[in-house]
């Protein structure tokens, strides 16, 4: 079954009830607290390494590998949830925040004992505003019955918790500008090394780790982490919770196995195509990643799955003109942000690019040149197409644009907008190119022709 019969994270969705901490605690809610706050940090972090549990917010990195980052003698260590959840067509990590806030709060229990804090923060997209009030209601709750504070649950351990919320800016979801920000500076990504495990808030060892992603660990604590990675597959534990929105008769956010296909995901959790159209294309995980064909839709929706098709894509968007992705990339795809973008039979795909990439350029932050002015030039061209208004060449234009942006910037926006780029580009070649004004193909038709003339 593609919906996960254990549910992990949504158990207590659409619950109004879970939100307050009595209800919680009936329904069995901080006895993972209790228990960590009395266990060796180091077997918690061990939990969390057999557990196989990996990132949820978008790279999918194994979450006890990366806690084993933090000096064992670091004397200050941070814990920063980074809830500033801003990806188009990623709205998961708000329905726990809603639903189920004590969930997270027990998560970061758990997290932060494992990993010697005493000071976490959330930080929180700041146009949340209805789940920010649920959170930090959550928050007041637990102080008050001292599972937060000085010596919480009676033991030896110190814990505080404090929201801080952004100001809308998308950039601040990387994790080294989500550090810069809640420091009070500029949202702007740091080059790395040093990585924030190492140095990063306030230049303490840090641990940034995505809503989700943290949800989970009260769960591992509490039954183990062999439980939970028996839930997933060889290298990636537990479950997922997919947002899917699109062109589907069920759009929404569900816990699905980490086996589950994405012709699973539209045909048996969603309820099919909406009108009963056929499917054009599928964005995995965020519109940062490519796009997937119709004919690609039977593989796992799952970190490793989603990139192990060694089928080569080169970009040729014209004979005898190739492109690639940077540093010998091939056009794969990931799992992502488990934001599940549906598109039909009806779509524009050239308009479909041009709104990804007017938001990637909307959000660049500026500091890198290559993201800065290239998403300003793949946004102006992708326009010109989309309208009918295209140039000869536009479409290679739009291929080398991407192609000089990909891996030449500090943070991984100026890949999220040169992927989609590429992977329209190769995928529906054919709908750019008609978009193109029958005189100005003309005019291209005929340069060909004078440069293979004799």
């Amino acid at each position: 079954m593609p919906i996960a019969e254990t549910k992990i994270v949504s158990a207590r969705f659409d619950d109004p009830e879970a939100k307050n901490i009595d209800a919680y605690e009936k329904s069995g809610g901080y006895r993972a607290a209790r228990k960590a706050v009395r266990m060796d940090p180091a077997e918690i972090a061990e939990q969390v390494k057999a557990s196989n549990l990996r990132g949820r917010g978008g790279a999918g990195f194994p979450t006890g590998i990366k806690w084993g980052f933090v000096p064992k003698d670091a004397d200050t260590v941070y814990l920063v949830v980074n809830a500033d959840e801003s990806e188009p067509g990623t709205f998961k990590d708000r329905h726990i925040l809603y639903w189920d806030p004590h969930l997270l709060i027990e998560g970061m229990i758990c997290a932060s004992r494992a990993l010697r804090v005493r000071n976490a923060y959330i930080y929180m997209r700041g146009e949340m505003m209805r789940e920010y009030k649920v959170v930090q209601a959550a928050l007041d709750q637990a102080y008050a019955k001292g599972y937060l504070g000085k010596r919480i649950f009676g033991s030896d351990m110190d814990l505080d918790i404090t929201i801080y919320r952004g100001a809308g800016a998308y950039i601040c979801g990387e994790e080294t500008a989500l550090l810069s920000s809640l420091e009070g500076g500029r949202g702007w990504p740091r080059l790395k090394p040093p990585f924030p495990a190492v140095k990063g808030l306030f230049g303490k060892p840090t641990v940034v780790n995505n809503v989700e992603t943290i949800a989970n660990c009260g769960f591992i604590v509490e039954h183990g982490g062999k439980a939970f990675a028996e839930f997933g597959t060889e290298r990636s534990g537990g479950t997922r919770l997919l947002s899917v929105c699109g062109h589907v008769e069920k759009p929404g956010v569900y816990e699905v196995t980490m086996q589950t296909t994405g012709r699973e995901v539209i045909e048996e959790v969603c309820g099919g195509m909406r009108g009963g159209r056929k499917v054009k294309g599928v964005i995995p995980g965020g519109v940062s990643m490519p796009v997937l064909l119709p004919d690609e839709l039977d593989v796992p929706f799952e970190f490793d799955a989603l990139q192990r098709d060694e089928r080569i894509r080169e970009v040729e968007v014209h004979p005898g003109q190739k492109f690639d992705l940077g540093g010998g990339r091939t056009l794969r795809t990931m799992a992502g942000s488990g934001g599940v973008v549906v598109m039909d039979e009806t779509t524009d795909m050239t308009k479909a690019l041009w709104r990804i990439l007017h938001f990637f350029h909307d959000e660049s932050c500026g500091q890198c040149t290559p993201c800065r002015e290239g998403t300003g030039w793949l946004v102006a061209v992708a326009k010109r197409i989309a309208f009918g208004d295209g140039r000869p060449g536009d479409v290679e234009l739009l291929a080398d644009i991407a192609n000089g942006i990909a891996g030449n910037t500090i943070c991984a926006l100026g890949d999220a907008a040169a992927w989609p780029t590429l992977a329209f580009l190769t995928k529906y070649r054919d709908e750019f190119v008609a978009k193109i004004p029958r005189a100005a193909r003309a005019v291209t038709g005929a340069a060909a022709a004078l440069e293979t003339s004799p």
